[in-house]
């Protein structure tokens, strides 16, 4: 059982080993899991291999992200060939998005898609996420749009999706997702769950039926820089809270 101490900032991807990255990921994805934005056993997270710009941690393909153990990721190239055989296998679809911003942005540590009911709705509207309330603020003017092409098989859609979201972290996919890159796992998961938050706050004022009322101009702009960090990325103070989560309900992620 986990001891609850004091906060202290985690050490930098840069200090992580890979043994310690493959077990931030597996939390990664239990805690998807158990805030109900997986998608069976589709949709993926990647982290990069510390050390490497090339190859990167994905989910065996087939495991619910319940069941992702940090032994059980597997390690792959830009091209999604597998680099280290663990037995697992690897959905091939799922590499083309994350290959094409790992390859292309050396600031992003984590690639984290989802298919969640309130993301894809979001994506649907031609109006995308609007400034409502202090959860979608925190993603005002820094949220990137990416056109649907389909199922994303095919490699040329790479170029088109990494100009697509050019130096933002956080990225719709219209009529398919939401997407977060951050620069380290807990940064990942966090702006996936405050955009994924901020969909659902935004459907269900849709529903309401009320009149709208949106924040915009410096109000909105002032919220979005006091949630802008760059001394340390988002995640990093609610993390160990979050596995000490983790390790209460289920510690098997860490194997």
């Amino acid at each position: 059982m986990s001891t609850v101490t004091a906060f202290r900032p985690p050490p930098s991807p840069q200090q992580l080993s890979e043994a310690e990255v493959r077990v931030e990921l597996a939390a990664c994805y239990r805690l998807v899991a158990h805030f109900g934005m997986d998608d069976l056993v589709f949709t993926h997270i990647s982290a990069r291999v510390p050390g490497t710009h090339d190859r990167f941690f994905i989910n065996p393909y087939g495991l619910h992200f319940s069941e992702i153990t940090a032994s059980s990721l597997v390690k792959i190239d830009l091209d999604g060939n597998v680099v280290e055989d663990n037995g697992h296998p690897v959905n091939k679809a799922g590499f083309v998005i994350h290959s094409a911003i790992h390859a292309a942005r050396p600031d992003v540590a984590c690639v984290l898609h989802t298919h969640t009911r309130s993301g894809v709705a979001v994506s649907c509207l031609a109006e995308g996420l609007l400034p409502l309330n202090q959860f979608s603020l925190q993603f005002y003017n820094r949220v990137a749009y990416h056109d649907y092409e389909g199922v994303a098989l095919d490699l040329d859609e790479r170029q088109r999706l990494v100009a697509d979201l050019g130096d933002k972290r956080v990225m719709i996919l219209r009529n398919h997702g939401l997407l977060t890159a951050g620069r380290t796992i807990p940064e990942a998961f966090s702006l996936m769950y405050y955009l994924n938050e901020s969909c659902r706050v935004q459907i269900e004022v849709m529903a309401s039926g009320g009149k709208i009322h949106q924040v915009g101009g410096q109000v909105a702009e002032k919220t979005a820089r006091q949630f802008d960090r760059d001394d340390m990325p988002g995640g990093q103070r609610e993390w160990p809270a979050l596995l000490r989560l983790l390790d209460r309900k289920d510690p098997s992620y860490r194997q």
